[in-house]
């Protein structure tokens, strides 16, 4: 999914989370239609329009697939809009391509650190993939809550509809214990945090310890009103927040 808008240096690609797809963006992309950015939101492998796509389903090979999809767009340098998952496999494009990226930003993104979990919490994810009313139960989890039933709904059929559960599987694994961060420590890429006060996975004070430590110019906004998904909880309210921190940084 493109919006072709903006030219080489000033594109924007987007990486979707754990529970998400390339599609997943819509209520974003929506309010970013009259932008002088121009945004391309790419599907991981086993996800959305490259479900079947056969790999490791590493975040490693996941940046490749991201250098590659920038390859294709002719796209030398852009910035990268990374959620959750999607978070530290910007971090990866930008280990691995620096030269190519000129700012990021992420929505409750996963640390280059990884996520520690618990034993309990690990078996809780882990059955995710196979199970709808496990993803329901993180998504409720992670937005405090507080999402109408119709629309946490529509966020699991989304889920379940446009991921394969091989790649959700592997993947987990991927997100949460994949350690690069002596890789980026001290890049001077301008990054922007944004999390939800209603987030207990994704909070400030691991952002802080961990992008906070890693990246000279670094900014964190939190909103009081979201949670994980702010992206689709107050879409409006990201966009601007997103195009604003672009103007700044990448001019």
């Amino acid at each position: 999914m493109s919006q072709d808008s903006g030219n080489d240096g000033r594109a924007v690609i987007g990486l979707h989370g754990w529970f998400g797809s390339a599609t997943a963006w819509q209520p974003l992309a929506a309010h970013l239609e009259n932008s002088q950015f121009g945004y391309h939101f790419m599907d991981f492998r086993g996800y959305g329009s490259r479900a079947g796509s056969s790999g490791r389903f590493t975040i490693a090979e996941a940046a490749a697939d991201v250098l590659e999809f920038a390859d294709e767009l002719g796209l030398e340098r852009f910035c990268l809009l990374g959620h959750s998952m999607g978070g530290s496999v910007m971090q990866r494009v930008y280990a691995d391509a620096p030269e190519r990226v000129r700012a990021m930003f992420g929505i409750s993104p996963v640390p280059a650190s990884g996520i520690p979990f618990d034993d309990a919490t690990w078996e809780l994810f882990r059955s995710a993939a196979d199970s709808a009313e496990v993803r329901r139960q993180i998504i409720d989890f992670t937005t405090g809550g507080r999402l109408e039933p119709r629309q946490l709904d529509a966020m699991v059929e989304h889920s379940v509809r446009n991921s394969e559960v091989p790649a959700v599987s592997a993947y987990l694994e991927a997100w949460a214990s994949t350690d690069f961060h002596s890789e980026i420590n001290g890049a001077r890429v301008p990054v922007k945090v944004l999390i939800g006060r209603n987030d207990p996975a994704v909070h400030a004070e691991l952002i802080r310890s961990t992008f906070g430590q890693w990246y000279p110019h670094f900014d964190l906004i939190e909103f009081a009103d979201a949670g994980h998904y702010a992206a689709e909880e107050v879409p409006e309210r990201t966009a601007e927040v997103i195009e604003e921190f672009l103007r700044d940084a990448a001019g």
